[in-house]
């Protein structure tokens, strides 16, 4: 049988200890606990033996999934046991080593392992699928991951998240909360847009005792209860310009003046900001500073759609299903093929929270049942084929996707006749009557959408219009 790999991160007495108590099954590797990182990084250990507080631990853990961590304590703190195994320990080794422990906290750790089934070469190279609650393997996601470990290393500089509606901007930036050295200290969110603006400022800053009417004891802000932690602010865009000059000072001075107050109080917090909005658009408007701007922009973050990502769908799917069901205590169930082919042919609009409702919609409706594709709302249907819709004017503008080499082949598949080997042709004449009959057989294609006739035709939706208005008496009806 293979010796399996330890990888040891201890004090030298407590590491040499630990390799005479081992059995000799375990080739064991040590290291010191700033190379530990890297090197579970660059090679697969069954287990990693290793001393550490639990907050680095936390860390470790959320980037090697697949490492079984065994974590040293000293045998009286009972407390720390407990952060230790809550961080992601499998099992807390206590010190000073007794031989009989160590022998059964591997046995134990060997069990788990082999019913896992072994460190298989499948296992060892999984692609990280998660990080703190955020899903996805597609190669955005596996970047936006791996940037997200170095933005939590740096826990000074202002992250600007930008993404859609539903996208999970706050998970990400919780994501870089809980995986930075302030993960013991509070994470406090701001949603800017939902706070009245008159509202706002006292609850950032707080206020002072008599600062105004009612105002009859000190109230502590969001900033100073983040102090030493990290304050995100979702909306960011939707905060009014006279606030923004206060949030900058904070950035700036580190410090604050509470409302009312006249002495500034210095803090020591992190700034995470997202938005939905275009801020440099808002910049050029005048109702975003400039200043504040590139001050929140220090290290950028794009989360991007689902739309563009929908490789991430199945995998979404089944732990949302995970999650309802075993919370819940309800039956699993399972989407079939041809629903799922349609759910990962959506735009999803609402990204991935519009996803998890579908889901919970479906595991108290379908709970126990394969959902076909007539169970899905209609919504979810209607992507094979066009529909008759209202055209926007915004849409006009949009730059149209080429048709399919099938949809070429229909448009053309009546215009073999249309040459006279004998007589020649009128060539002008036959140009429009082709025009005429394309135009007429993409409308009936998409069933009178002029916007997907349009596409069909690889012509600018203005540009149907117009030839469609030359010849208003041939589609008057249309």
């Amino acid at each position: 049988m293979p010796q399996r790999e330890i990888l040891i991160a201890a004090p030298d007495q407590l590491a040499t200890a630990l390799v005479a108590v081992l059995p000799t099954s375990y080739q064991c590797v040590s290291v010191s606990t700033a190379e530990l990182a890297e090197k579970l990084q660059e090679k697969y250990f069954c287990h990693c033996i290793l001393d550490l507080p639990a907050a680095e631990l936390r860390q470790l853990a959320a980037r090697v999934p697949h490492t079984l961590f065994l974590a040293l304590a000293p045998e009286n703190k009972r407390r720390l046991h407990r952060e230790l195994l809550a961080a992601g320990a499998f099992a807390v080794m206590l010190t000073p080593l007794d031989n009989n422990e160590v022998e059964e906290v591997m046995a134990r750790a060997d069990t788990f392992l082999n019913l896992k089934g072994g460190p298989t070469a499948s296992n060892r190279a999984e692609p990280q699928r998660h990080f703190h609650g955020i899903i996805g393997d597609s190669p955005a996601m596996r970047r936006l991951f791996d940037l997200l470990v170095r933005i939590a290393e740096d826990d000074l500089a202002t992250v600007l998240i930008r993404g859609e509606s539903g996208t999970g901007k706050e998970m990400v930036a919780r994501a870089i909360h809980a995986d930075s050295p302030r993960a013991e200290r509070n994470f406090v969110p701001v949603n800017c847009a939902a706070i009245p603006d008159d509202l706002l400022e006292s609850e950032l800053f707080g206020y002072a005792k008599g600062a105004f009417t009612g105002a009859a004891a000190n109230k502590t802000g969001r900033i100073q209860y983040a102090d030493g932690g990290t304050l995100f602010l979702d909306e960011i865009g939707d905060m009014k310009f006279p606030l923004q000059a206060k949030l900058l000072r904070v950035l700036q001075e580190k410090e604050f003046e509470p409302v009312g107050a006249v002495k500034p109080v210095p803090v020591d917090v992190r700034i995470l900001a997202a938005t939905h909005c275009d801020l440099e658009q808002l910049v050029r408007e005048g109702k975003f500073r400039e200043d504040l701007y590139y001050r929140l922009s220090v290290i950028p973050v794009h989360i991007p759609p689902l739309k563009e990502r929908r490789e991430d769908i199945p995998l979404l799917i089944d732990t949302f299903i995970d999650n309802f069901t075993s919370r819940r205590h309800r039956p699993s169930f399972s989407f079939a093929p041809k629903a799922l082919a349609s759910l990962c042919r959506c735009d999803w609009r609402g990204n991935v929270r519009e996803l998890e409702n579908l889901v919970q919609y479906m595991s108290v409706l379908r709970g126990g049942q394969v959902v076909g594709f007539s169970d899905l709302p209609e919504k979810f249907q209607n992507h094979d084929q066009p529909q008759p819709t209202k055209v926007k004017p915004t849409e006009a503008a949009q730059p149209a996707s080429a048709p399919t080499r099938a949809e070429k082949n229909i448009l053309l598949s009546n215009l073999d006749d249309s040459f006279d080997h004998e007589s020649g042709i009128d060539f002008n004449h036959l140009i429009g009557e082709m025009e005429n009959r394309l135009i007429r057989h993409a409308l009936r294609l998409a069933a009178g959408n002029k916007k997907e006739a349009a596409r069909l035709l690889n012509l600018k939706r203005t540009t149907l219009l117009e030839k469609m208005k030359k010849k208003s008496e041939l589609f008057a009806e249309i």
